[in-house]
């Protein structure tokens, strides 16, 4: 459970499985809205690496959704990750 500090920000997590997840859980709403999804394939060092799932996956947009949606989320709530790539 994370808690709000006065700028807003949720405090920092440790990059795990679980906070990425979690962190996620946050995003897959409006992916499945679209006909999409994420899914975790590996965390290898600080880089999370991610499959886009249904229409996700074959978007033009994807790669938008991809840096500017997922990775943007997941290094405000996890510092230590420095990057989000997909793979097929």
């Amino acid at each position: 459970m994370t808690t709000e500090t006065a700028t807003g920000a949720a405090d920092p997590q440790a990059l795990t499985l679980e906070n990425v997840e979690r962190a996620l859980d946050e995003l897959r709403p409006f992916l499945m809205a679209d006909g999409g999804n994420v899914e975790v394939v590996e965390i290898d060092g600080p880089v999370v690496k991610v499959r886009l799932q249904g229409a996700c996956g074959s978007c033009p947009s994807s790669t938008m959704t991809l840096k500017m949606g997922i990775e943007r989320k997941l290094r405000e709530a996890i510092p230590e990750v420095s990057e989000v790539v997909q793979v097929l």
